[in-house]
């Protein structure tokens, strides 16, 4: 693997793990439009739970202040 991440770092393990799960869906001959999708459904996902999250602190800080 060619990067210029400093070899077994953090970064070159995360654009390791990137690579491959691109790899195998180019490999797979999956469409441009799936793989969009699934990028798409994965940052919705993350951003649901992100909201979630900030909801559940925001009701902790106003229970805080009463």
């Amino acid at each position: 693997m060619h990067t210029h991440y400093k070899p077994y770092s953090p970064e070159w393990h995360r654009y390791r793990y990137l690579k491959e799960a691109i790899d195998k869906y180019l490999d797979e001959y999956v469409d441009n439009e799936v793989i969009l999708t699934d990028i798409d459904c994965i940052l919705g996902l993350r951003s649901e739970e992100a909201m979630d999250e900030y909801t559940r602190v925001s009701d902790l800080q106003k229970k805080l202040m009463e």
